[in-house]
């Protein structure tokens, strides 16, 4: 059996973790729905938080639909759908 990867903490502590990349998306998207609460209310700061906004949580969900494809060939055709349904609103 995989032994958990070994990191360490903000302090520098090693501690045992299991590698989450789902679980360390989910913090990523927190963390930017954080910063971008913090951003001035001006037209370049909400310009800026929107963009922020979508690039910075869109990793979870695609890696969700990533990982809930069968084969490759089902991540393509997945993916392929989507774009088809987009392009047509």
């Amino acid at each position: 059996m995989k032994e958990p990867a070994r990191t360490s903490d903000a302090r520098g502590q090693s501690k045992n973790r299991k590698y989450d990349l789902a679980e360390r998306l989910l913090d990523f998207a927190v963390r930017i729905i954080n910063v971008v609460e913090a951003l001035p209310n001006t037209l370049a700061g909400n310009h800026i938080a929107g963009q922020l906004l979508r690039c910075g949580t869109s990793p979870a969900p695609n890696y969700g639909e990533a990982q809930s494809a069968e084969s490759r060939k089902d991540f393509i055709h997945i993916r392929t759908a989507e774009q088809n349904k987009r392009t047509q609103k």
